[in-house]
């Protein structure tokens, strides 16, 4: 498993909406610039972000981009798993894929498990916890 920068983009995304505790519409530009991102790139990672409802979107002026939810009710998980689709550490794991191995392979287990602490491990940390103290 590797994390692609689009799911790097979105979780840095989400953790620069998550700082700004004004709870106004960030400007598009603004997240760009801060985060070293195009807008045109930024703008394809907010908009699956806003399908999801992990964000909200506004347009016009004074639009930009909010949080949902509280920091602290999203996993980096969820954020992860919308980005990449996956993040199974080998091809038999993957969602939708059925192993013909998996009844006879000694290593499925060990993958399965590796899957498990991987999913337990991001789910068991919020953007809070990313969130440096005295920014909150």
């Amino acid at each position: 498993m590797m994390i692609s920068t689009r799911g790097r983009y979105a979780l840095r995304v989400m953790l620069d909406l998550a700082q700004d505790a004004s709870g106004a519409y960030v400007p598009l530009d603004s997240i760009a610039r801060r985060q070293g991102i195009s807008e045109k790139y930024l703008e394809s990672i907010l908009a699956t972000l806003s399908r999801a409802g992990l964000v909200q979107a506004l347009r016009g002026k004074g639009g930009g981009y909010k949080l949902s939810r509280r920091p602290e009710e999203y996993p980096i998980g969820e954020v992860l798993r919308l980005t990449e689709k996956s993040l199974a550490p080998v091809t038999c794991l993957e969602p939708g894929t059925v192993c013909p191995q998996a009844e006879r392979c000694p290593t499925y287990p060990l993958w399965q498990g590796l899957d498990k602490v991987i999913d337990d491990y991001l789910m068991a940390h919020t953007l809070r916890d990313l969130i440096p103290r005295g920014k909150e």
